[in-house]
């Protein structure tokens, strides 16, 4: 394979309405990735405590859980385009009030948190409406890389988030990410303006309970896509140390409290992988196999988590060494669940049918960002039992374990091909 095979596969970007999307979002998800860096840091900055840091997965779970699942139904149930103008209005209006806020010296710990909670209440009916969206306006055989695409850009502007955020918010304060996230939402909504009306095809019902939970009687009945979601849950839950990454740069690493740059190559180092692995995945679409590259793919996460874990509680020596190690560690990491995002997405995308597709992707996303949530919570109790390097690094370990029983367990997920549907 040349190197041009190697490289993206950038056909779905010939449609017009996807590739006016995905340039929207190479500066929208910067400007959401610099909110990402300043929420913790400025709870961190309160409160001096990773526990604090940790309940941001509370306030954040809670609205994704929610929202996600009735924001799914309602995909199933209205016009998407309508509700995605709505939703990234909203989220507009949250940021514009994180700006606020900052700008005004808040330091009302639970005022941030709250603040949170509202704006992943409007980004859980956001995303699943918008990966919906997605197989009405390209062909099932370019979701591997469409989603690889989404995946590539998502990853740069968290790249350019944290190394921007982590470093600017000692010199600027955290107002300045703040506004720079509430301007380039604009970008999005200016997108969104342009797509045609989205109505969903098939019968649908008034979004509520019975709706959320035909989406879950769907899902039951195909327990490929259920074991699509478990994986996930599990690589997450126990291998996304991100909450433990304040305390790491300042105490293994020796970083300022506020942040700086051990603080930013850390945020950075995940997405900085997924982004290597986004460049070099025009391999995505030929792989016919997308069950085991799933398990493969978490299986590296895990190993690449407990080697970051291992290079932190080495740090005591050549701090430097252990820096650069970590990051490795991460940037290995963030490959591989590009991998697995991609793959998992397109499955869940092309298995089901329009009628219900808002749904079981609001239940994706109540897991994919619903699962980092609880590993925020975890990971901060942990850490102040054992420290944040074990709990890092065993995490790792017991991700590689647990996924690869439920692959043994489930063999027809391995066995998974789109072609044979």
């Amino acid at each position: 394979m040349g190197l041009r095979d190697a490289l993206a596969d950038t056909t779905p970007l010939r449609n017009e309405h996807f590739a006016r999307l995905w340039r929207a979002n190479i500066l929208t998800v910067i400007g959401a990735q610099l909110t990402v860096v300043a929420v913790p840091a400025q709870i961190y900055a309160i409160t001096d405590s990773s526990a604090y840091v940790g309940l941001t997965g509370i306030f954040g779970l809670v609205p994704l859980v929610v929202f996600g699942l009735w924001g799914g139904a309602l995909a199933d149930a209205v016009d998407r385009r309508s509700l995605l103008l709505i939703t990234t209005a909203g989220l507009i209006g949250t940021s514009a009030l994180f700006w606020l806020q900052a700008a005004l010296g808040n330091s009302d710990v639970w005022l941030l948190l709250a603040l949170f909670a509202v704006q992943q209440a409007f980004f859980a009916v956001n995303q699943p409406t918008r990966s919906a969206v997605l197989p009405k306006i390209l062909p099932t055989a370019q979701l591997p890389a469409a989603n690889s695409l989404n995946m590539t850009v998502f990853m740069a502007g968290a790249i350019a988030g944290p190394m921007v955020g982590g470093a600017l918010i000692p010199v600027l304060g955290f107002s300045w990410l703040y506004l720079a996230d509430t301007i380039t939402l604009f970008a999005t909504l200016g997108a969104v303006l342009r797509l045609p009306a989205l109505p969903v095809e098939g019968v649908t019902r008034t979004p509520g309970l019975a709706s959320v939970v035909d989406g879950f009687r769907y899902l039951r009945m195909h327990p490929v896509l259920m074991v699509s979601f478990v994986v996930d849950i599990i690589a997450m839950v126990f291998g996304m140390p991100r909450a433990l990454f304040p305390e790491m740069a300042h105490e293994s690493f020796g970083g300022a409290t506020e942040g700086g740059l051990a603080f930013a190559l850390l945020f950075a180092a995940i997405p900085a992988g997924a982004v290597l692995g986004g460049v070099f995945s025009g391999w995505v679409s030929r792989i016919d196999r997308q069950g085991l590259a799933v398990v493969a793919a978490i299986v590296a996460w895990g190993v690449a988590i407990a080697g970051f874990g291992l290079a932190v509680g080495l740090a005591g020596g050549t701090v430097g060494v252990a820096l650069a190690a970590a990051v490795v560690m991460l940037m290995a990491a963030g490959a591989a669940d590009m991998v697995s995002a991609a793959f998992r997405q397109s499955m869940l995308q092309g298995a089901a049918s329009d009628e219900v597709r808002g749904r079981l992707q609001g239940i994706f996303i109540v897991v994919v960002a619903g699962g980092p949530r609880i590993a925020d919570v975890l990971h901060g109790g942990v850490a102040s039992l054992t420290g944040a390097p074990a709990a890092a690094g065993y995490g790792g370990v017991l991700v590689v374990v647990l996924v690869l029983a439920v692959a043994a367990l489930v063999p027809a997920f391995v066995r998974f091909r789109l072609s044979q549907l």
